[in-house]
């Protein structure tokens, strides 16, 4: 059974088609990333998927859903904790406590609970945007290019610290990337949009756990290419 389900996903702007007809589907805990140009539709894809933006067809989750943007939309006037702590308030102040120390943990944030984002790196910034989703305990999280703007090694070790989350929650995740070598050693499978719908889409098969080396290897960069060229 699908966790997600998406039936004829249309999305227009000023009678400018971005998305029409699109179908699409993921099961639970199933990592897809989603892949094309500039100006494909991938973040309007996310933002109908979160009923952030009007849409016609139909959306199904099994579950709840949170999203982490583009610009990773922390408070800069709120400590890491208040941060995390935020949209909270319908609980017990002791649950909540519970919810943001364990999301801390899951971060490996703890030692900056008390900092402003000012004094955090990018890296740790984009760590608290998702310990607040997480804090949340969403069934389905809707990552938007949170890694666009890192250095390439802080990107390659949030890449693989978020394998390390997804494996410990078994979120359902759809991950929009321009980076097709990160599409690939994230995602069990790769959809590419294109001309407003699904163009291709692609099974990655490595294994789990995964680490730096299969990004070296043949197979890899063969897929690479055959994305690559697709769009």
């Amino acid at each position: 059974m699908s966790y997600i389900k998406v039936q004829n996903l249309a999305v227009s702007y000023s009678k400018q088609i971005v998305l029409g007809n699109l179908n699409f589907e993921a099961k639970k805990s199933e990592f897809v990333s989603v892949v094309g140009k500039s100006g494909c539709g991938k973040t309007t894809f996310l933002n109908a998927l979160a009923g952030l933006i009007p849409f016609k067809g139909e959306v199904y989750f099994s579950g709840t859903v949170g999203m982490v943007f583009q610009n990773n939309s922390v408070f800069p006037w709120m400590t890491v904790k208040n941060n995390i702590r935020f949209g909270l308030e319908n609980l017990s102040l002791e649950e909540t406590n519970q919810l943001v120390s364990a999301s801390l943990h899951l971060a490996e944030i703890n030692d900056r609970k008390d900092k402003y984002p000012c004094e955090l790196s990018g890296g740790q910034i984009q760590r608290v945007a998702l310990a607040r989703t997480l804090a949340h305990d969403s069934d389905v999280l809707l990552m938007d290019e949170p890694y666009g703007a890192l250095d390439a090694d802080t990107r390659d070790k949030m890449q693989a610290w978020l394998l390390d989350i997804w494996s410990l929650t078994e979120k359902t995740v759809i991950f929009v990337t321009h980076n097709i070598e990160e599409a690939i050693f994230l995602a069990d499978r790769i959809i590419t949009l294109k001309n407003g719908g699904i163009d291709k889409e692609f099974t990655v098969d490595f294994g789990r756990p995964r680490n730096e080396d299969i990004k070296f290897l043949p197979k890899f960069n063969e897929l690479k290419k055959e994305i690559h060229d697709s769009l």
